[in-house]
């Protein structure tokens, strides 16, 4: 399996495998670098006629197959762009993968799935992929990736940033990219060239408390404050969050909050030093096997939203009770 750092190495250098397959907790990573791929591969004036994006929750395998199976006038190459690759019938993804042989020099095919539909690596479409094509697998920012960039960033825009400004800064976007470019994009227009972003123009510029929203709500579900917990969650699908999205951050913070408990680190992008600190007291309330308890009923939740016909909002309100009642 290929990192992403590797994938932008072999792209660079023109390096090109005939099919690929993107997937991880990162959607705004898997979208850029099926952009820079494309822009890579194919002539600014091909980018239009000669890039083929099917959507797998519109197109029909025969779609896709069809697709696959045409050529581009005159020899010129061709991207082939499929996403939700894994919504089709295991026989449906079999003839797909059996129509990229025999190798097109000409054609390069970019699979995809998006991180609520993100199939797990023990699954048989999981390993047909690893055995067919190039898996690339986009995780979230470390800690040190995410302070590399926004130095970077910043440094481009000919703009300083106060060192626990960037600290600030990386904490609140948890390693997320699209999050992170948004923010500083917002900075760099607040800013002037030669100035110097402080912690105060974090506060007040930039949106995205991903961070310290799910820390609030945690709070409130450790201390057993279930109605504080029930209205915040509201409030955050009325700003706009889908209940699989805060079920996901809740699972991810429950993760850490169990490493920390047992002497290891958190999950990349929630490595930094202050919110270890803010795992390890939240982790006092717990034992670890009443934390791997909260773990197994937050993924239980989590898979409820693809398959169960329940509201979701009214799965995540059941959780957010059973969690509530785990308290010590």
């Amino acid at each position: 399996m290929a990192t992403p750092r590797q994938l932008s190495t072999d792209i660079t250098a023109g390096r090109y495998k005939p099919a690929y397959y993107f997937f991880g907790v990162e959607d705004y990573r898997i979208a850029e670098a099926e952009k820079f791929l494309a822009k890579r591969f194919l002539p600014d004036s091909q980018l239009g006629s000669n890039y083929r994006r099917l959507d797998g929750r519109k197109a029909s395998s025969a779609d896709v197959l069809a697709e696959l199976a045409s050529l581009s006038l005159l020899g010129d190459r061709r991207i082939v762009a499929v996403s939700d690759i894994q919504g089709y019938k295991p026989t449906e993804v079999d003839r797909i993968l059996v129509a990229l042989e025999p190798v097109d020099p000409g054609r390069l095919v970019i699979f995809s799935s998006p991180s609520v539909r993100m199939p797990k690596k023990t699954s048989s479409f999981f390993k047909k992929m690893m055995a067919a094509v190039e898996v690339v697998e986009f995780k979230r920012l470390t800690s040190r990736e995410t302070t590399g960039l926004i130095a970077s960033r910043f440094k481009k825009e000919g703009i300083s940033i106060e060192p626990a400004a960037a600290e600030l800064l990386a904490e609140l976007v948890a390693g997320n990219l699209g999050g992170l470019e948004s923010e500083i994009s917002k900075l760099a227009n607040y800013r002037s060239r030669g100035e110097a972003v402080t912690v105060a123009d974090v506060g007040r510029v930039c949106s995205g408390y991903e961070v310290f929203t799910i820390f609030a709500l945690a709070d409130e579900i450790i201390a057993g404050r279930l109605k504080t917990a029930l209205k915040m969650i509201g409030s955050l699908i009325a700003e706009g969050r889908s209940p699989a999205g805060i079920t996901a951050l809740l699972l991810q913070h429950f993760i850490c909050v169990y490493l920390v408990k047992n002497g290891k680190k958190p999950l990349p992008g929630r490595d930094f030093p202050s919110l270890v600190n803010k795992f390890r007291a939240q982790s006092e309330k717990y034992d670890s096997d009443r934390l791997r308890r909260m773990i197994i009923e937050i993924a239980q939740a989590d898979a409820e939203f693809r398959h169960s016909q329940v509201r979701p909002q009214t799965t995540l309100e059941v959780l957010t009770v059973r969690l509530s009642g785990e308290r010590s």
